[in-house]
């Protein structure tokens, strides 16, 4: 399946925290994913990402928990999707998302940041693939039994355990997602990998040198074996709020004529609707105890251009303006992941 869906060159496009928000800025076969999102989910939060032309979203419904927690946000999911089914539908496929997006509704796929809800038994994949988790990151910024983070002094690589958890996510069709993982660890699994697996939500260090972005040698490999690489808005990785729409777009544009336009995506790390003792919950889970130093983490601030999924229009204007075409910033934007996801989602049995 090769998608084409995306905003079209032409068409008024909605700027920033202007008072044109929510009028008719995209037209109907506009196919929109942001390759990942962890929000505090409400109505809403939803309607930004309707309002942004938002089609599909990797919900994170997992970072730290361990089985019976990821459970519960599972079920807290099934709860607000009953709740709000004329916005938001589970999708558990690529013709979820397809007609999602034909009935006016936001597809939304359950992921993972953390293969802890796995704990240390490599059956629970199969268990949370069949409650709808379609996409679960090896480690979140430590090391974990399948392997070595991004934050790590010394990275293990992937562990005897990981490469039967690579195997079952696979044969499953749940994609593995390397965005905090170790470099060693990434390159590993992506040579284990019988599937092609994602960075959903990172950028090269070439445009920002830090532990959570990626190297060249990483994303030669990736895209070798058929791999995406969701371009990253957090600031922390971006380079922080006074990095331009233009830098960003221009990085884009590079990375296509680097390694194809076929590997690229956008994976906004948006988080809304958190408090700042949410951000400390993140970075220090139940693995160390916060800072001693009195200072309590706080969310950094986002460039103006965009502050959250409302913002994917005037993104999409500076992918114009950058100097992609109608047919690539429809690939940037939707149809690179759903290709990618009817690849994996078919599962290697």
């Amino acid at each position: 399946m090769d998608i084409k869906y995306g905003f079209r060159r032409g068409e008024p496009v909605a700027q920033p925290n202007t008072a044109n928000r929510g009028s008719d800025v995209w037209r109907e076969d506009f196919l929109v994913i942001d390759g990942l999102q962890i929000t505090n989910w409400d109505r809403a939060a939803l309607e930004e990402l309707r309002t942004g032309g938002v089609s599909g979203v990797n919900a994170t419904c997992a970072v730290w928990e361990g089985p019976t927690e990821a459970l519960r946000n599972i079920g807290d999911w099934y709860q607000l999707a009953r709740k709000h089914s004329d916005l938001v539908t589970l999708a558990s496929t690529v013709g979820d998302i397809v007609a999602a997006k034909a009935e006016g509704r936001i597809a939304v796929l359950l992921g993972f940041q953390n293969t802890s809800p796995f704990a240390d038994d490599y059956t629970l994949v199969e268990v949370f693939h069949r409650l709808g988790v379609r996409i679960a990151q090896l480690t979140y910024n430590i090391q974990n039994v399948v392997g070595g983070a991004c934050y790590d002094p010394e990275d293990s690589g992937l562990t005897r355990f990981g490469r039967n958890i690579v195997a079952e996510m696979n044969r499953v069709g749940m994609l593995v997602d390397l965005s905090h993982v170790g470099n060693r660890t990434c390159r590993d699994a992506i040579d284990a990998s019988a599937t092609p697996v994602a960075i959903t939500h990172a950028n090269p260090t070439w445009f920002f040198d830090t532990a959570r972005n990626k190297p060249a040698d990483v994303i030669k490999a990736l895209v070798d074996r058929g791999g995406i690489l969701g371009c990253c808005l957090y600031p922390n990785v971006l380079g922080g709020a006074r990095v331009t729409r233009e830098q960003f777009c221009e990085m884009v544009v590079r990375l296509v004529d680097e390694i194809g336009i076929e590997h690229v995506a956008i994976g906004s790390d948006c988080a809304r609707n958190w408090d700042d003792d949410y951000v400390g919950w993140l970075r220090n889970g139940r693995w160390q105890p916060p800072s001693g130093d009195g200072d309590k983490p706080t969310w950094p601030s986002w460039p103006s251009w965009f502050t959250g999924p409302e913002d994917f229009p005037t993104l999409t204007e500076g992918l114009f303006d950058a100097g992609l075409n109608d047919d690539d910033v429809a690939r940037v934007l939707g149809g690179n992941w759903l290709n990618l996801f009817e690849t994996v989602f078919e599962g290697s049995a």
